[in-house]
């Protein structure tokens, strides 16, 4: 697994503005599910339809962040790859609370919904911050 996260991570650095593509595809993803799909099956969740809309909020705003910077940002990547990754890292303690304030009223579909969602973003966060630091590297060099 680390390989090929070795792999991506040498990839973006060449390439840093597909990691804004792909945040901004992926926090677009994250959205839909929360507010559309999990909030109208929120019975098989266990997670109140109001908590899904507010977090599906967080996840547009990232969106349009890290699209923005696809479509628009031409140098200077590293500071904003770094807030994006420590953003996305806010969203994972966000996420980490409500499970445990929600936890009694979660389902087991919930629990592997928002555990694999947090897998999924923790290590798109690692590449971010991955990257975001060799790229600093190589402009010192």
């Amino acid at each position: 697994m680390m390989t090929i996260i070795k792999k991506w991570t040498n990839q973006l650095v060449k390439s840093p503005k597909t990691l804004f593509l792909i945040d901004g595809l992926g926090a677009l993803l994250t959205a839909f599910l929360l507010f559309v799909i999990l909030k109208n099956f929120n019975e098989y969740v266990g997670v109140p339809q109001n908590i899904l809309t507010y977090l599906s909020i967080i996840p547009m705003i990232f969106c349009v962040y890290s699209l923005t910077c696809f479509f628009f940002l031409k140098e200077n990547w590293t500071p904003f790859i770094r807030a994006i990754g420590i953003a996305n890292l806010s969203y994972c303690l966000v996420t980490m609370i409500l499970l445990i304030v929600y936890y009694t009223f979660l389902t087991p579909l919930g629990i592997t919904y928002f555990l694999l969602e947090l897998l999924i973003i923790c290590v798109l966060v690692y590449i971010e911050l991955s990257v975001a630091t060799r790229i600093q590297q190589q402009i010192k060099n």
